[in-house]
């Protein structure tokens, strides 16, 4: 299937800003996407709030700056508000932080999200891969 829009759960970035094997490698195949086109590769301000926390815990905050400015050139960042936070509560849900991005990624017509905790994505409308197999489907 033709993804268009695909929205990137934060382990996918920590992946790779952390070195964590044995997924460093698809994660780095599926972030050097983000240059081509028509392929928009998205997340969320939430998650990059979060990334850039993890990355200053594991070295510095300048390290963490770093890195999440070139991950803001590649990835288009989508804000939440409010109403993200009001419709994840309504819905029922495994994990609340990955319901709130569930609902960011439908509110911005994502087709794709792409995950390794495809667990806590699996109830709702949106298709949900791993890195791995999202690489299958297109390489």
């Amino acid at each position: 299937m033709g993804y268009k829009k695909v929205f990137i759960d934060s382990d996918i970035f920590l992946d790779v800003l952390l070195t964590r094997e044995p997924f460093l490698k698809s994660a780095q195949v599926l972030l050097g996407l983000g240059s081509e086109k028509p392929k928009e590769l998205c997340t969320s301000s939430l998650i990059m709030a979060n990334v850039h926390y993890m990355v200053t815990k594991t070295f510095s905050k300048t390290i963490a700056k770093q890195q999440v400015t070139v991950l803001a050139q590649i990835i288009t960042v989508l804000p939440f508000d409010e109403q993200d936070i009001v419709s994840a509560l309504k819905t029922e849900h495994i994990d609340f932080e990955d319901t709130v991005q569930y609902q960011i990624a439908k509110k911005t017509e994502c087709d794709l999200i792409i995950s390794r905790n495809i667990k806590h994505y699996k109830k709702f409308d949106i298709p949900v891969l791993t890195a791995e197999q999202f690489l299958r489907t297109i390489l």
